[in-house]
Formats: C-alpha cells, sequence, structure tokens
C-alpha cells in the first residue's frame, strides 16, 4: 500500500507534466506548418562546398 502511495503522485507529477509541454508547444505555434516540413525534405538545396 505504500508503494501506491509513493507512485501514484509521481506519476500524476509526470503526466501533468506532459500535458504542461504539450500545451506549451500548441502556444508556441510548434505544429502551425505541417506541410511545410513535408515539402522541405523533397526540395535540393544547395548549402555550398562540403
Amino acid at each position: 500500500m505504500t508503494t501506491i502511495g509513493f507512485l501514484l503522485p509521481i506519476a500524476l507529477l509526470l503526466g501533468l507534466g506532459g500535458l504542461a509541454a504539450f500545451l506549451w508547444s500548441m502556444r508556441s505555434g510548434q505544429y502551425d506548418d505541417l506541410d511545410g516540413a513535408a515539402q522541405r525534405i523533397l526540395t535540393d538545396e544547395e548549402d555550398g562546398p562540403c
């Protein structure tokens, strides 16, 4: 029983931390341009001599 009392708050804190990170990424615009990354990989861009 003491294990549940120890692990339950840890699980809740980790879940809330993940939710907070997801909400932060939504507000900062991480998911705004989903098609841009898919199109960018198809183009050949010359960055210079390697």
